[in-house]
């Protein structure tokens, strides 16, 4: 589709292009994985859970102040469209706020509070929701498909042939330096597999479709628009992203009840931050409240407080819920998959492809395809999240 070729059109491809050239250096994921994950937790299980970890974490390597003052050099009041408008100056103060994460990283509460602007943090209800799952039992962990079988070397197979279905490439690197056990990074268009962790029939099912069917997916299509900020993303779009991942893993049947369990504990150790727990009372809940085994306890316990208090890890669960009731409204979830975008902002993302300022989706998700799902128990949770 052709763009208009009129003033307030270059004006916004401009400011566009302004944000993408600042953007470029905040990837958080970057700069809040701490670099001492296993020396600490060493030191942790032989302190009998009570000497909170000390953690180290990477040098920052821009100038904040100077992508402050950038970002709102910007004239937003040109632009004509009111919702495009609101848009950009929602972006900004979206990545405004992750800069000013960023640079508080390892500050304790600072970076806390910087966080609780950014993503928020769990609702009473949220919590309830997390409660309720932990009620339901694991499916038994000694079948075959939840053994742990490979190295990240030997997983890197498994996602090669799966990228296969997808008309796009990128990179594969390893990393003991981090607390998922794989990761997308948008900016640089590279999976990143954790060599610390050996790899069950399961989880390659589950990430390849969550980590390459969602994520590298959308990394791709919001490479392909005139507007660079499809590729950097929407504000708030972390709780869609995960949404739609976590809801790739269900209609490719893979979503287990021991996986949302996983999500709940999220949510337990993030709404621990607001009740003030340190690292080691949280990790206490989940071990000894929740009988929740030590090295997966310590893992998500790490996730909720690295950097001083990282609150996104319960949009997972939230995300995933929103993501499964506008699927079964019969709403388009390829809209979804044209970049980094945020279901709040669906609206806005139609204007722009309807002005030629974004494209439909070329890639989507294979798992959306088909309902393919045949876990009751897993349909019965989220129906009655509330």
């Amino acid at each position: 589709m052709k763009i208009d070729n009129n003033v307030a059109v270059k004006t916004l491809l401009q400011i566009d292009k302004n944000i993408d050239a600042l953007v470029k250096q905040i990837e958080l994921l970057s700069y809040v994985n701490p670099t001492n994950i296993e020396e600490e937790k060493e030191r942790f299980f032989s302190s009998k859970y009570l000497t909170d970890p000390v953690f180290k974490y990477p040098n920052i390597n821009f100038d904040r102040f100077k992508l402050h003052r950038k970002l709102f050099e910007n004239n937003l009041e040109i632009i004509e469209n009111e919702k495009i408008r609101k848009l950009y100056e929602d972006i900004i103060y979206t990545y405004s706020g992750l800069i000013q994460c960023i640079e508080t990283i390892g500050s304790g509460k600072k970076f806390y509070y910087n966080c609780l602007h950014c993503f928020g943090t769990p609702t009473e209800n949220d919590v309830e929701n997390a409660k309720f799952i932990l009620h339901f039992e694991d499916e038994a962990k000694d079948t075959s498909p939840l053994q742990p079988k490979y190295s990240a070397k030997e997983a890197e197979s498994f996602f090669r042939s799966f990228s296969k279905q997808y008309d796009f490439s990128y990179d594969i690197a390893y990393s003991d330096k981090i607390s998922a056990i794989a990761m997308v990074l948008n900016n640089i268009k590279t999976l990143v597999l954790n060599t610390n962790h050996r790899y069950s029939d399961n989880e390659i099912a589950v990430l390849t479709n969550h980590e390459i069917g969602v994520h590298m997916v959308t990394t791709m299509n919001g490479l392909l628009h005139p507007l660079k900020i499809f590729s950097h993303g929407f504000p708030n779009n972390e709780e869609t992203q995960e949404g739609l991942a976590v809801f790739s893993e269900y209609m490719s049947n893979n979503l287990t009840v021991t996986r949302l369990k996983e999500l709940a504990y999220r949510v337990i150790a993030v709404d621990s931050l607001a009740k003030g727990y340190s690292f080691s009372k949280t990790f206490r809940l989940l071990h000894n409240q929740y009988d929740l085994d030590r090295e997966n306890a310590y893992y998500i316990t790490l996730r909720a407080h690295r950097g001083g208090g990282f609150t996104k890890d319960y949009l997972y669960l939230t995300g995933l819920k929103k993501v499964y009731d506008y699927y079964h409204e019969g709403k388009d979830l390829s809209l979804l998959l044209t970049g980094k975008v945020t279901l709040e902002y669906a609206y806005e993302v139609k204007v722009l492809i309807a002005k030629g300022l974004a494209v439909p989706a070329k890639h989507i998700t294979d798992a959306y395809a088909v309902n393919s799902n045949t876990n009751k128990t897993v349909d019965f949770i989220l129906r009655n999240l509330k």
